[in-house]
């Protein structure tokens, strides 16, 4: 396509932030109900979906000549766009390194690579202060990472590395490499055996909710931290991630780390 696409639909949140940060936006045609960032996103897009369901007939309302979705719980609404003749662009990125490269595909796609390259590196210049600072924690904190709650859903790839980062431990780092949510599905006996010394809730499109995980049998008793990350701010596998996201769990590791020293 001469120039590339021009109206795109974003059933993703990640690719909404990330074009508008390209300097794309004018070419966003519609959005996910559940964008957040940027904020003048939802003021300026019309909504056109929501993460795992949408309508056929409102994505073909804002006439779009791409539509873009993440992960496997977007992959049917892409298939039912393509067999009503629609062009699609499917991401599944898990990691880090993932989301550097969504960036760059999304450059080339809009003709901004040289904007695609300065915001990759400025997301590692954030990595890097990140890494930096965790590096310097008198200790590492064991974090349990909860992304759902009925069932117990611990963090994917990218909240993984980055708790990492931040100078964390993961308790189920190895669980979070897993691509598919139900290989990350945890016990209450695993979370317990752990033995988080922090609890991080970002329950997806739902406040967390601390009292809910005290009254598991057993989990008062580990004495651990509870706090909350918002979903929106690393849940979605874009810059919000590593500059919110990334940013908050350094701050919470900091905070348990100078309080029980």
């Amino acid at each position: 396509m001469s120039g590339g696409p021009q109206r795109i639909a974003c059933l993703s949140t990640e690719a909404v932030e990330v074009l508008y940060r390209l300097g794309a936006q004018h070419r966003i045609a519609g959005i996910s109900g559940y964008t957040v960032h940027p904020p003048e996103a939802r003021a300026d897009k019309p909504k056109i979906s929501g993460f795992s369901s949408m309508k056929l007939e409102r994505i073909l309302a804002v006439q779009p000549d791409l539509v873009i979705g993440f992960s496997d719980l977007q992959r049917p609404l892409l298939d039912e766009c393509e067999q009503a003749g629609l062009a699609t662009l499917w991401f599944d990125h898990r990691d880090l390194a993932g989301i550097h490269a969504m960036v760059r595909r999304l450059g080339a796609l809009v003709q901004r690579e040289t904007q695609a390259d300065a915001l990759c590196a400025q997301l590692l210049a954030t990595q890097q202060e990140i890494a930096q600072a965790g590096a310097a924690l008198a200790w590492r904190p064991r974090v349990y990472f909860e992304e759902w709650g009925e069932p117990m859903i611990c963090g994917i790839g990218w909240v993984s590395e980055l708790i990492a980062l931040a100078g964390g431990q993961d308790v189920f780092a190895e669980r979070a490499r897993a691509s598919r949510a139900r290989d990350r599905f945890v016990s209450a006996d695993e979370v317990l055996a752990a033995r988080p010394q922090l609890i991080l809730g970002s329950w997806c499109g739902r406040r967390f909710v601390p009292e809910q995980v005290l009254a598991r049998p057993g989990f008062a008793a580990l004495d651990a931290r509870l706090l909350e990350i918002k979903s929106a701010d690393i849940l979605a596998p874009g810059p919000a991630a590593i500059e919110r996201g990334g940013r908050q769990l350094l701050a919470a590791f900091q905070s348990l780390v100078v309080s029980c020293s």
